[in-house]
């Protein structure tokens, strides 16, 4: 590289390096790990604040990343809550002899259900038999008068039991129908009444029995249907004949949680017609209507009495799930008044360390997975880092550190050793690479053979590699994307060609806003700024949207505007705002990973590198082999804080600035941009 008279900063080997100190590490108490929740206060209190609190409206809506112990934690605080058996209820039907269309509901303290069904058992034991013993006699008949006295005695009993309204208005009920049925058995054999179903009218359909519940109720609803939450009718029972409508009803999870929490997907809610505004009915109303809900209409009739419902409901979602429905549901936020955020990371402080370190002794030893030595346990702390793009924060995503783990004691068995080290976490990652990485491979190979335009080496005008990160579920990774400029010109300024193609998302828009705001700041300040110029993402087919290749797009049109040539050995990333500032982005080390993987794949010339923004140098977390060939100066990381900075490593030539009295230094960067664009303005102007 030819001498310049300024300076390129290129961060040096050690300040790309991160790991974790061994003296930390040991020196850290391993916490006793025991399903604890580690990293979320914000969350654990939210969701203890909603539980606690009884009145309407405190049910919780929960987000987060999959894998950062939603579930584990609301477990385990639900467990924690102390038992408050008042809250619980039996709930039954029974038959209503005047509208068997309308059930009769029964609620009950816990455990008398199961008594009211026992009791009403023998009554009709007692029916039974004592037809049985009549028909057995010669010449002798049934007699309404003989069925009451032998179930009177039973139904006293039930009586006795239960001062309730509703049972005794059905007992009183039961004994005018055993009043009424002598006719039914007489001349019938006694078989026929041993098997006979005609006394299910006096059963009782027990639909919730907390008889042996010693905690507060806690159900997941793992597929939420209509039927499986709000409880269904059966139009197809086996008692349809006796009209008996009250053996149709069916439990619902909802019931069952009655008095304890119900835990539900909320995407699942939404997918089911009507689902989710039966649920919202339910939290208003604190009331639960079990209906048919298939479309036949054999039994569109039967209303059984509505069910009161002291529940919570703790609904799992994401953040953007939230947002939509806070913001276009006018009932959610009366609904679900708490919202409990689970963070994705964590400060990497002694105690989480600690945490870290019980958690990986805790799955080690209930799997029975190979010890991990301190080599090992530094390796792990050092992904927890990377899956978060921060050194100062740890990931809470832990099925993916227990997922790790698993992975790393298999590549050990293999080999036969005894203890996983850093060898044994690196190789799992890399296995874990490979078998993900099919879709890059295939992009390396577009490259290599030309399919996919790409220069790692000269100049050109007006054409910049940007990087991009794309994801294909677990894995994502960084590949280059070009990015070009054309300029003429014109009034339209700039055109976002991938806008017109419909292929911007708002955010990418934006960006292209802002270099138009950029250009008019930085060089029109006294004459209008008259330009056309298309920015395209060369042989890009999907949506582009972000703003992290707004720096690169800028790039790409001030080498157009002026006609200077810009190295295709550097790739870049950052997004820019007005004043020229570069702005940290997400994805960074994939970015520089997918970068250095094709210059590698090509051959590394010892020139290439990447363009980061400076603020970005906290989340650098790069493998050995990148590091390896930063200190070899075979590969260059330039952080940067300003668009001149960019401009004069892509470049090589001084981006001047500008003098009290107006214009930029002859010759410099600035000074060719903005003699461009005066004199795009004046053929502008000349042609209007």
């Amino acid at each position: 590289m030819a001498d310049l008279d300024f300076s390129i900063e290129e961060i040096t080997h050690e300040e790309a390096s991160f790991s974790y100190d061994q003296s930390v590490v040991e020196s850290c108490t391993p916490s006793s790990f025991h399903g604890d929740i580690i990293g979320q206060p914000r969350a654990v209190k939210a969701i203890e604040m909603g539980i606690k609190i009884p009145s309407k409206g405190y049910n919780i809506f929960v987000t987060g990343d999959p894998g950062t112990g939603r579930t584990t934690a609301i477990k385990k605080i639900l467990k924690e809550q102390p038992f408050d058996k008042g809250r619980l209820k039996d709930i039954a039907y029974v038959h209503n002899f005047i509208k068997p269309e309308n059930p009769i509901l029964l609620i009950l303290e816990p455990g008398r259900g199961r008594e009211i069904v026992l009791l009403m058992q023998d009554v009709i034991k007692q029916l039974k038999e004592h037809i049985i013993i009549e028909l057995s006699k010669e010449n002798t008949l049934i007699t309404p008068e003989g069925l009451t006295k032998t179930s009177h005695e039973a139904l006293q009993k039930v009586l006795a039991s239960f001062d309730d309204p509703k049972i005794t208005s059905f007992i009183e009920q039961v004994e005018k129908d055993i009043t009424s049925i002598s006719y039914i058995f007489n001349g019938v054999s006694p078989d026929m009444v041993k098997n006979t179903s005609f006394f299910l009218r006096y059963t009782v359909n027990l639909l919730v029995d907390h008889a042996d519940t010693k905690s507060n109720p806690m159900n997941f609803e793992m597929h939420p249907t209509l039927s499986n939450l709000m409880g269904s009718i059966d139009t197809k029972h086996d008692s349809s004949d006796e009209n008996l409508p009250f053996l149709s009803i069916h439990v619902g999870t909802i019931m069952e949680a009655a008095g304890g929490c119900l835990i539900i997907n909320a995407e699942d809610l939404l997918k089911e017609e009507q689902l989710w505004d039966r649920v919202k009915q339910l939290l208003k109303t604190s009331r639960l209507y079990v209906q048919n809900h298939s479309s036949s209409h054999q039994s569109s009739s039967i209303r059984p009495e509505p069910i009161p419902m002291d529940i919570k409901i703790i609904a799992l979602g994401t953040e953007e799930l939230y947002d939509y429905l806070y913001n276009n549901d006018p009932d959610f936020y009366k609904l679900f008044k708490v919202s409990a955020e689970f963070d994705f990371s964590m400060p990497a402080t002694r105690q989480n360390i600690g945490n870290y370190i019980g958690f990986i002794q805790m799955v080690t030893s209930e799997e029975a997975l190979l010890p991990v030595d301190t080599s090992g346990i530094l390796e792990i702390l050092r992904y927890g880092s990377y899956l978060v793009e921060q050194r100062n924060e740890l990931s809470t995503q832990f099925s993916l550190i227990a997922d790790l783990i698993r992975e790393a004691h298999y590549h050990a068995k293999k080999v036969s050793e005894a203890i996983i080290t850093s060898k044994t976490i690196l190789q799992a990652r890399e296995e874990r690479d490979y078998l993900s990485s099919l879709p890059e491979s295939k992009i390396i190979e577009q490259i290599t053979t030309g399919e996919m335009f790409l220069h790692l080496e000269g100049s050109k005008i007006g054409v910049v590699n940007a990087l991009a990160v794309l994801d294909r579920g677990y894995y994502s990774f960084g590949i280059p994307t070009v990015i070009s400029a054309t300029v003429a010109p014109g009034t339209e300024g700039i055109v976002n060609i991938e806008h017109e193609a419909g292929l911007s998302g708002e955010i990418h828009d934006k960006g292209l806003l802002i270099l138009e705001g950029y250009l008019r700041k930085m060089y029109a300040r006294n004459f209008p700024l008259s330009i056309y110029s298309g920015i395209c993402f060369e042989q890009s087919y999907a949506e582009v949207d972000g703003d992290s290749a707004s720096s690169s797009e800028l790039y790409a049109l001030l080498s157009a505007i002026g006609e200077i040539p810009i190295r295709q050995d550097v790739a870049v990333t950052g997004s820019v705002n007005q004043t020229g500032e570069v702005q940290p982005v997400g994805g960074i080390n994939e970015k520089i990973i997918g970068f250095f993987r094709i210059c590698r794949h090509m051959g590394l010339t010892g020139h290439q590198g990447v363009i980061i923004p400076k603020k970005n140098l906290r989340n650098l977390i790069l493998p050995q082999y990148v590091l390896d060939a930063i200190k070899e100066k075979r590969f260059h990381i330039y952080p940067i804080a300003t668009i001149d900075e960019g401009m004069q490593i892509l470049t090589l030539r001084k981006a001047g600035d500008r003098s009290t009295k107006g214009p930029f230094p002859v010759n410099t960067i600035n000074r060719v941009v903005e003699d461009q664009l005066k004199s795009l303005s004046n053929i502008s102007r000349a042609n209007n």
